[in-house]
């Protein structure tokens, strides 16, 4: 149930985008348990303001279609075995959801009726009006796109207010802060900045996406204890990505 003693937050409905690496820790590789159930624990404070939560996850730490198709593998096959990596790591956060007391629903762009749900548009809607989270595994079900891609286009057909990309920093530099010590922190850059200046916030079609249906994107740090809920109760520290 949303805690009523939460203040308003202008945000209703948001799409949570992570990496697969998030949930590595400090692996090399796979799924590390206390990370998922940390990043499962910062999902449920915000869905605890009543905000209705989408979530798209990467998959590179299990598998990254493109370094497949580096090392020769036929593309198609590649990008396909990528999307069932983020099925796997979509899996792992709903069994940490659940177990804290979050209802939630995978599902999949492609069909694997014994594991998750097939994606209905329609019926995705009427579980986040449920307060259930809603996460979205399989990318957009077509090769060749990356899950930014598929996070920004669910976003769009579930009307979010903004998608929210958890990185391991506190938002958009001009520069690589872990390498460069005088990187410059922006608060706000536009669509048009992050492609120009390949900011690399999310790939160029994520971005022109987002920038043709006028979606903010809001980069954080997910390594920061309570970041997500912060930026909600209007205290965090974030770029925000918009016109």
């Amino acid at each position: 149930m949303p805690d009523s003693s939460s203040p308003d937050t202008k945000f209703k409905r948001v799409l949570l985008k992570i990496s697969g690496e998030a949930l590595m820790g400090d692996q090399g590789y796979g799924l590390h348990p206390p990370t998922v159930e940390r990043i499962a624990k910062e999902v449920k404070s915000v869905h605890d303001l009543g905000v209705e939560i989408c979530m798209v996850i990467g998959g590179g730490n299990i598998f990254r279609g493109l370094q497949g198709s580096a090392q020769g593998m036929e593309r198609t096959t590649a990008d396909y075995m990528g999307m069932l990596a983020t099925v796997m790591n979509a899996l792992a956060v709903q069994s940490a959801l659940e177990k804290i007391g979050v209802f939630c629903r995978v599902i999949t762009a492609i069909r694997m009726d014994e594991v998750a749900e097939p994606y209905i548009r329609r019926r995705a809607v009427r579980h986040l009006e449920k307060q259930r989270v809603c996460i979205f595994a399989a990318g957009t079900g077509n090769p060749y796109f990356t899950t930014d891609t598929a996070a920004t286009l669910r976003a769009n057909e579930m009307a979010c207010q903004a998608i929210f990309k958890g990185t391991k920093v506190d938002g958009v530099y001009d520069k690589d802060p872990v390498k460069h010590d005088d990187a410059k922190r922006f608060d706000t850059v536009t669509y048009d900045e992050v492609l120009a200046k390949h900011l690399g916030v999310m790939d160029a079609s994520a971005i022109a996406l987002a920038r043709d249906n006028n979606l903010p994107i809001i980069v954080f740090s997910l390594d920061e204890p309570g970041g997500f809920r912060a930026i909600l109760d209007g205290t965090g520290t974030y770029t925000k990505v918009h016109a």
